[in-house]
This record gives structure tokens, C-alpha cells and sequence, in this order.
């Protein structure tokens, strides 16, 4: 299992979060996704492609990228 951190601006509530954490959570090979709204990141545990990660973030309105 893998861990993918993204860097995601945009985010300024707790609904923010939630929108985030759902987009992440529909991508195949998601085993779990953490999102910090104080940090503006999330963390990505599982198979998942990075680039189909960051395209499901952008589809819920917010903007990504790979942190690191």
C-alpha cells in the first residue's frame, strides 16, 4: 500500500473537507483519505492513481497537486 500526498488550495470550511474527502474516497484503489483544511493537505493511502486523484479533486471545484 502506498501513500500519496496532495497539496489542495481552496478548501475554507468543514463542508470543504467533507466535498474533498468524498471526491478522493470515489477514486478506485482508495483504501482511506485524510484531509486537513488548516494544513491544505490530504493524505492518500491505497493503489490509487495520483493523476486520477488530483482530476477528482479539480471535478469537486478545488485545485491539486502532488505535494513533495
Amino acid at each position: 500500500m502506498s501513500m500519496i500526498e496532495l497539496k489542495i488550495t481552496g478548501m475554507t470550511c468543514a463542508h470543504c473537507v467533507q466535498h474533498v474527502t468524498k471526491a478522493l474516497q470515489g477514486v478506485a484503489g482508495v483504501d482511506q483519505a485524510e484531509v486537513d483544511l488548516a494544513g491544505g493537505v490530504a493524505h492518500v493511502r491505497g493503489q490509487a492513481d495520483s493523476a486520477a486523484l488530483i482530476a477528482a479533486v479539480q471535478d469537486a471545484g478545488y485545485a491539486a497537486r502532488q505535494a513533495g
